[in-house]
């Protein structure tokens, strides 16, 4: 008597990766259905969304015909605008510089669309992140970085709990980006030559600047631009339209280069100086999340990413009341920025993270 082959859906997105995903699934015996999420776009700019363009909902459905397997599009606009979008404008009204993609996979990814995927009887959602799960002795599963590590994606999944992990699978962990669109060629997928794109999706192309006058039009709200000393040497745009780190775009003619050093929310400033005023050595992350769902009483030695595309730091994680650490770093960084998050690592390990507060 013959087992019935257990029931997966595959995130698909039109990509290269996704589509990948999905073949090995098949190939595995899996039952596959192929999902592809609607998220939410300006009016008229719904082809510029690089998520659920028309060309990428297209590529996917030709990809799901070619696997034979069912292809469904769910409407998650709504949830998407709420949850994602807002997050993205709120932070930056309040002066910090926010990941919308961490909210993407916690409430859309793993909330919307994992939802929907176990309403079809399905017993794993899979992706196509570059990231890894092991499971432990105590039956716990560790989120552990991707083997190609300039693809990891560990670091905007850190958000992740353990019953999300234990429906979820990555079939790309293994793998390089680059045997991955050899296997879309050797499959004869019709993506395999399909450019990647590191912009918000929801941006297109364009400069989020533009998208935050159209959409929070009340984050244009100039102010003084003030030097370490306090005193006022130009007027800013918007701190919204800043970073930490930041050089160009002040219109301050100075002897040297200026920084950006600091955003002022209540006095509505930009504090910048010369390169040599930039940089702190520590950090203070709220909002902690533990992926084993257990929280550290003391401190301990990690390597931390303060952004995704940054390199991992060797620190010391001082474990605080109310779901907040200090992080200690052996060296001086120049753009830990508030709003970013920062990620803890042992090894190959993620740990967890919280976002950067101070």
């Amino acid at each position: 008597m013959s087992t019935k082959p257990e029931r997966v859906v595959i995130a698909m997105s039109g990509g290269v990766d996704s589509s990948v995903a999905a073949a090995l699934l098949v190939q595995q015996g899996f039952e596959v259905i192929g999902m592809m999420l609607r998220l939410w776009s300006e009016n008229g700019k719904e082809a510029s969304n690089r998520c659920c363009a028309p060309d990428a909902m297209a590529s996917a459905r030709r990809v799901a015909a070619l696997l034979g397997i069912p292809f469904f599009v769910i409407d998650a606009r709504q949830a998407f605008r709420e949850q994602v979008v807002q997050y993205f404008i709120d932070g930056h009204l309040s002066g910090v510089t926010p990941n919308p993609c961490l909210i993407c996979n916690r409430q859309i990814r793993w909330g919307f669309l994992l939802e929907h995927a176990l309403a079809m009887q399905a017993g794993h959602l899979a992706t196509g992140h570059y990231a890894r799960l092991r499971s432990t002795q105590d039956g716990r599963i560790q989120l552990l970085r991707a083997i190609d590590r300039d693809k990891d994606q560990s670091y905007v999944l850190y958000l992740l709990d353990q019953e999300q992990l234990r429906h979820t699978l990555f079939p790309l962990g293994e793998l390089t980006k680059q045997q991955v669109r050899q296997l879309a060629q050797e499959l004869n997928l019709p993506i395999a030559h399909r450019p990647e794109s590191q912009d918000l999706c929801f941006l297109g192309h364009e400069d989020y600047r533009q998208f935050l006058a159209r959409n929070a039009p009340h984050t244009v709200h100039p102010g003084p631009i003030l030097n370490r000393s306090g005193e006022v040497i130009g007027e800013h745009q918007g701190l919204a339209f800043y970073t930490i780190g930041q050089r160009k775009g002040m219109g301050i003619a100075a002897p040297q280069p200026l920084y950006v050093l600091d955003k002022d929310p209540t006095r509505n400033a930009l504090i910048v100086g010369f390169k040599e005023e930039l940089g702190k050595s520590e950090l203070i992350a709220s909002l902690v999340h533990w992926i084993s769902g257990s929280t550290p009483t003391q401190p301990f030695r990690a390597q931390v990413k303060i952004r995704y595309k940054a390199k991992e730091v060797e620190a010391t994680v001082i474990p605080m009341e109310s779901a907040k650490v200090k992080v200690v770093f052996d060296e001086s960084l120049r753009d830990i920025t508030p709003g970013q998050a920062a990620v803890f690592y042992q090894d190959e390990v993620c740990l967890g993270g919280g976002i950067i507060q101070e």
